[in-house]
């Protein structure tokens, strides 16, 4: 039995279409069509009930892609095990992140993870959608997220704080504010996300008393890198990661405000978590990219607030 028509029958599953899975493997509809029929007649039963809209997996179909499923990954994972009796990771290392996550935290390493590790090609996906990692193939993501999915391994890579920054040129015109319900007299620039553009919440480092502040922000921003280039320009006072603002702290082109206080616009637990599916082992191009990354940002120069 052709190993080939049995992934390609899993890949029809996954997408729900034989186009869709077409499109994941670069293939003719068509042909995936004919080798799905071809898999049914040597099997001897009907896998998918088929109409002009949609496909659906019959009970048999079901059953024996129930039992089909581990058996590929076992087949999968044997072969990575045997790939990584080489001296060097290799293959193609597919890695998500959040646009602006990826290029400050990620990129900028990965011309030495490439020295490192030359066999390993990479995928890098940075992208504001949160892709599904199971259905989409992904080795590992990083998630800015208070916990780990529990339906996938996940190691905390460091945590996040947030700082209230303002560009000494928009303090200089519009005056510093002193306490967070200052705000509600200042520009706010926000993030156009649901829980982050109507309050932020902040707790007073003496007595751990949380205050909500509502906002109405001047100016509304949908990626986290634009987020921060409006406050260089002098645009309003906005809410950014450490990691995303601890460069322009350390520079001086952004100001922090309200040392006296934690802030942030969702949970006070927010860290950067490395995500990856569950499987048995982690393949050595995974653990490769999981180990450089814990040990370029142990190292990483953090600015004096």
């Amino acid at each position: 039995m052709d190993i080939g028509n049995l992934q390609l029958l899993i890949q029809v599953v996954e997408t729900g279409s034989f186009t869709g899975a077409a499109r994941r493997l670069g293939a003719d509809p068509s042909q995936v069509s004919r080798s799905i029929a071809g898999l049914e007649r040597e099997l001897g039963i009907r896998l998918f009930h088929r109409s002009t809209r949609k496909i659906a997996l019959t009970t048999a179909g079901a059953a024996y892609v129930e039992r089909l499923s581990p058996l590929l990954e076992e087949l999968q994972l044997a072969g990575e095990a045997a790939r990584e009796q080489q001296s060097q990771p290799t293959g193609r290392l597919t890695f998500t992140a959040s646009t602006a996550f990826g290029q400050t935290c990620v990129l900028p390493y990965m011309a030495e993870f490439q020295e490192r590790y030359p066999e390993i090609q990479l995928d890098l996906r940075f992208t504001d959608a949160v892709l599904d990692i199971i259905s989409e193939q992904i080795d590992l993501a990083c998630r800015l997220t208070s916990s780990a999915d529990p339906n996938l391994v996940g190691k905390k890579l460091f945590p996040t704080c947030f700082w209230v920054c303002a560009s000494p040129a928009y303090l200089q015109k519009a005056g510093t504010p002193q306490h967070p319900q200052d705000l509600a007299d200042h520009k706010v620039l926000a993030m156009n996300l649901p829980g982050y553009r109507e309050r932020w919440l902040f707790q007073s480092t003496k007595n751990d008393s949380v205050c909500k502040v509502p906002l109405h922000p001047a100016v509304l921003v949908s990626n986290a890198l634009a987020l921060r280039e409006a406050a260089l320009q002098g645009l309003g006072i906005t809410l950014l990661a450490s990691w995303l603002a601890e460069g322009p702290l350390r520079s001086g082109e952004l100001v922090s405000l309200f040392p006296g206080y934690r802030c942030t616009a969702s949970d006070f637990q927010s860290a950067a978590w490395l995500l990856y599916p569950s499987r048995l082992y982690i393949p050595a191009k995974t653990r490769a990219m999981v180990d450089f990354l814990y040990e370029v940002h142990s190292k990483r120069e953090k600015p004096v607030i």
